[in-house]
């Protein structure tokens, strides 16, 4: 079976370099049938082999689209993305900002609302022409394959190791969070993207307690909300198998939900400990995300409030293929904790911030009860597109890594049943890739 899907992998990378249309659909298939049948060091290799496809420099844009699929449907199957991840969001990157053009092309055309990727003609791409002129055509294959790279790269950005390698490219995590906010609107795969990319940009806090005047130093990653980081905050730090602040210990359905574990629909509603205030005193909504703390020379400050009234949720991950992590890094000292009380709107309730305070007596877990009042669920509300796009000349160049469309040529009165912009060099959607369900990996 291995020897099979080498083969198979070899004739997909063949087939993408040589354009070939008829070998192309067939090898996608083959590879996505047999890759869950080898081990996952093959598939791993496999990966490592698309790298340099996946700049654009040796396939068109429509077969490096698809082959961003086959790469996300691996990692689907368990196979660690590895730099392939990192090059999925590179050539997001690449193609989101044509993409963005034509999206701005269109709304100034006054056609209403923006088509469907897959559904992108040549008489699509005449109805931007007079905003974009000879760029339209590198603007509408944009636009035809956004959707696949954008669905890629979800798919990546659930990996901890890519999240990690974007946050360390302050420059690629920007430019991707501009992109998304510009095509969220329009796609809703890339609202999904916004908020990965937000889970990226979050991976530490200074948490205060004011109760106690204590103070931390926690780690953590791939939490998308706060409900998720006060209950993963409370198993960390409450009781004596915590730090030994007061409160009743989380259920462990709870904290497993919330890590990796599928929600235990027989567990108890989730009730909170905290009332979560930034360091200005302002209130750390319980429905946005831990990007959203305000800092502090750089550090989120999160004080723990004691509540102002009973909230209630139920625990699980908002996006389930991405787990969950959150550690004490450490314990302030006194001294330290004094120093940032001094800095943090109101004071600690301990008579004395610069003596330790000795651990609470853990309290029993409470049974669950009504709440008094319950916080609603969080509005998905699509953004309104930035009045600022970037400009397309890097996709004018003849720069191979970009959209070959040079010798594309669109007859005036073409119909919307004409072929895709660049057809003659862009091999169709292979089957199932982007339009079956019952083909691709569970994303599409």
């Amino acid at each position: 079976m291995i020897d099979e899907f080498r083969a198979a992998f070899q004739e997909l990378i063949d087939a993408s370099v040589a354009t070939d249309t008829r070998r192309f659909p067939p090898a996608v298939h083959k590879v996505y049938t047999l890759a869950s049948q080898v081990p996952a060091e093959e598939r791993e290799l496999a990966l490592e082999a698309l790298v340099p496809l996946l700049g654009g420099a040796h396939a068109t844009p429509g077969a490096t689209a698809d082959l961003t699929v086959v790469a996300g449907a691996m990692v689907e199957m368990g196979t660690p993305p590895g730099e392939t991840g990192v090059a999925v969001l590179r050539r997001l990157r690449t193609m989101g900002q044509g993409a963005t053009v034509f999206l701005r092309a269109w709304q100034q055309s006054g056609n209403g609302a923006p088509p469907d990727p897959e559904e992108v003609t040549s008489a699509t791409e005449q109805q931007v022409a007079a905003e974009l002129g000879d760029t339209a055509p590198q603007a509408a294959v944009c636009w035809w394959t956004i959707r696949r790279h954008g669905l890629a790269a979800k798919t990546m950005l659930s990996d901890s190791g890519v999240r990690a390698a974007v946050r360390a490219d302050p420059e690629l995590h920007a430019e991707l969070t501009t992109l998304a906010g510009q095509l969220g609107w329009a796609l809703w795969e890339f609202e999904d993207v916004s908020a990965l990319l937000r889970i990226a940009q979050a991976v530490n806090a200074t948490v205060l307690d004011r109760a106690s005047g204590r103070g931390f130093q926690v780690r953590f990653d791939g939490i998308s909300d706060n409900y998720q980081l006060q209950t993963l905050l409370a198993d960390a730090l409450v009781g004596q198998q915590g730090q030994g602040l007061a409160g009743h210990r989380p259920d462990e359905r709870w904290s497993a939900a919330y890590r990796g574990s599928a929600t235990d629909p027989e567990a108890p509603t989730v009730r909170g400990w905290w009332k979560l205030t930034a360091a200005d005193g302002s209130a750390v909504a319980d429905e946005d995300a831990p990007a959203d703390i305000p800092t502090l020379d750089g550090e989120r400050v999160l004080v723990l409030d004691e509540p102002d009234l009973t909230r209630t949720w139920t625990a699980g991950r908002q996006y389930p293929q991405v787990t969950a992590s959150l550690e004490v890094s450490h314990e302030l000292s006194p001294h330290e904790a004094a120093q940032w009380w001094q800095r943090v709107a109101g004071q600690s309730t301990t008579t004395s911030q610069n003596e330790p305070v000795a651990p609470a007596e853990e309290a029993p877990a409470e049974e669950d009860e009504d709440p008094t009042e319950a916080p609603e669920e969080p509005a998905r509300t699509a953004g309104a597109p930035t009045e600022e796009f970037p400009v397309v000349t890097h996709l004018d160049s003849d720069d191979d890594t970009n959209p070959d469309t040079s010798h594309h040529a669109a007859d005036d009165g073409e119909d919307t049943s004409a072929p895709a912009p660049g057809a003659r060099h862009l091999p169709p959607l292979p089957p199932g890739v982007s339009d079956s369900s019952g083909w691709g990996p569970t994303w599409l």
